[in-house]
């Protein structure tokens, strides 16, 4: 019984900071993009992160490249 991997998708999570709480704690916020090409690379993915957010007031803390895979029974 193999289980075989298929790619399924692919998203983008960006975390950032919107300010600070009035006790001096780090306000973030997190967005996530869908549809990002699977095979895209790691380092391109990176770069499209930062260059979203020199758009951006806010200051870029995380960038996570969450890939998701479905497995399958192939009898």
């Amino acid at each position: 019984m193999p289980v075989v991997a298929v790619p399924s998708g692919a998203a983008l999570v960006l975390v950032y900071q919107t300010g600070l709480s009035p006790t001096g704690a780090p306000i973030t916020r997190q967005r996530t993009l869908s549809n990002i090409d699977y095979n895209a690379t790691e380092q391109a993915v990176y770069e499209g992160a930062h260059a979203i957010f020199s758009l951006s007031e806010y200051t870029l803390l995380d960038v996570y490249f969450r890939k998701t895979e479905e497995l399958i029974n192939e009898e």
